[in-house]
């Protein structure tokens, strides 16, 4: 079962690790993965804003599941990414991989999240006591999706 979800709402990571091992007796693994709001740099950032192309993005978010199916043994995989106005320490993104062994499962988590900051159509705005300005990808995120290229 895949779930992925983009919604303005918070998520509950006990409820949602419940949901994603539900019963299968195969499960082995249960790998999740919470991105938060930081203060980056020390900008003194207040809030952050997320907006995203409804339809394109819930498209580009089942296709990165879909690849991590296609190079791991998964059982269950959630995505929920979060939009609109956030505050620092927030939840922003949940990613939950399941397989039978933990290998699998831990390298499915860290290429959706890899594949997430760089594929997937979201756009942020980092608002600061001064300013408010579009964050640009980072070459750190796009050779780290790279890497997984480079593996296939």
């Amino acid at each position: 079962m895949n779930k992925v979800i983009v919604q303005e709402k918070d998520f509950d990571l006990t409820m949602e690790v419940a949901l994603a091992r539900g019963n299968d007796s195969d499960i082995g693994a249960v790998v999740s993965f919470v991105g938060t709001v930081r203060d980056l740099d020390n900008e003194s950032i207040n809030k952050m804003t997320l907006e995203h192309y409804p339809g394109m993005t819930e498209k580009a978010l089942n296709s990165i599941v879909e690849q991590a199916q296609l190079r791991w043994p998964l059982g269950n995989t959630t995505v929920i990414h979060r939009v609109g106005e956030l505050s620092i320490n927030d939840q922003i993104v949940l990613v939950i991989t399941t397989s039978k062994h933990r290998k699998a499962a831990f390298e499915a988590c860290e290429f959706i999240m890899d594949y997430l900051k760089t594929q997937a159509p979201f756009w942020k705005k980092e608002h600061t006591t001064t300013e408010s300005k579009w964050v640009e990808a980072k070459d750190s995120d796009l050779q780290q999706s790279d890497k997984w290229r480079s593996q296939n």
